[in-house]
């Protein structure tokens, strides 16, 4: 699949708002945030800002965006319009919760709650738009939702743990949690990609064009003399061996790099901690955009047998 630059954002934009909202929503009742406004206002606004940073760039993947609100209306049989009608929901919540945690100096308990499910619910919708698609191999493993959710997890809990140490407050807590999340979501993505590379397509020619039964099908002629929109969107081909120092790349900046510097924190205290989730931060995101450009890249999708590529 073409791995659009809007939608690589949206994913991993989107993914770490909601992951810190996901958080703040469940530590901020229970005291284990500071509870200045300023630390709120920053925050809440942080987390935020991703989310619409997040849906603002996947308008730019529509061909009139104008048009976007039209999709909410499928919500009984879309995980894309459940998608968006529930990233548009949470800010409800959310900004009640802002209200009173900025304006009047308190946590509205029920407002946060709400915002925490909220946000887990959106991402568990986007992770199901993909997740559902039969036509793709890669996208029907049963650990894309899986992976979705603890890759909100892990971004918005070293995002928090850089907030936290920011405030001077304590961030161990948050730091075990950010490395458990990260180094989970990695090593099943690690399993994830040798279960892509060595499963086989459940589709083929034969499959593809009801053929089978009369034997081997070959293309004679291509179905177009030219490039055209499904092979722009769905016959993307990365090079494997790109691919692999893709994964490196990926692995190293958004796995070993954010844990080991998360290990540190959570074992010693001193002036080293601050640099250290920033590093980790910047290499979460950097490490997520990657996944998520390999995670379209690699995917492939049935109709591309049509143009006479096996799958």
């Amino acid at each position: 699949m073409h791995p659009a630059p809007s939608i690589v954002l949206f994913t991993t934009l989107s993914g770490v708002g909601y992951g810190l909202l996901f958080l703040l929503g469940l530590a901020a009742p229970f005291g284990q945030l500071p509870g200045d406004p300023a630390f709120g206002t920053v925050a809440l606004g942080l987390a935020l800002g991703l989310c619409a940073a997040g849906l603002l760039s996947s308008l730019a993947h529509l061909r009139h965006p104008e048009r976007a609100w039209r999709a909410i209306s499928q919500w009984r049989s879309s995980w894309l319009s459940r998608e968006g009608l529930a990233a548009l929901l949470t800010f409800l919540p959310a900004a009640v919760l802002g209200w009173g945690w900025i304006f009047e100096g308190r946590i509205i308990v029920a407002a946060a709650i709400v915002s925490a499910l909220g946000a887990a619910a959106t991402v568990y919708c986007t992770a199901r738009i993909y997740a559902t698609l039969q036509p793709i191999r890669q996208w029907r493993h049963p650990a894309v939702t899986t992976l979705y959710l603890l890759y909100a997890l892990a971004s918005g809990a070293v995002l928090l743990v850089l907030l936290l140490l920011l405030w001077d407050w304590r961030a161990q807590e948050a730091a075990f949690l950010a490395a458990f999340a990260t180094a989970a979501a990695w090593l099943i993505k690690l399993r994830y990609w040798r279960d892509i590379d060595g499963g086989r397509s459940i589709a083929t020619p034969e499959s593809a064009t009801g053929l089978g039964h009369l034997g081997s099908v070959r293309l004679l002629e291509p179905p177009h003399t030219e490039e055209n929109y499904l092979l722009k969107e769905m016959g993307f081909r990365v090079a494997r061996r790109h691919a692999e120092r893709l994964r490196r790349l990926a692995a190293g900046s958004g796995f070993l790099l954010p844990v080991a510097s998360l290990i540190v924190i959570i074992a010693s205290a001193g002036w080293w901690e601050l640099p250290l989730a920033a590093l980790a931060a910047i290499g979460v995101l950097l490490g997520t955009l990657v996944e998520r450009w390999l995670f379209f890249a690699e995917a492939t999708h049935t109709v591309i047998l049509y143009y006479g590529r096996q799958a």
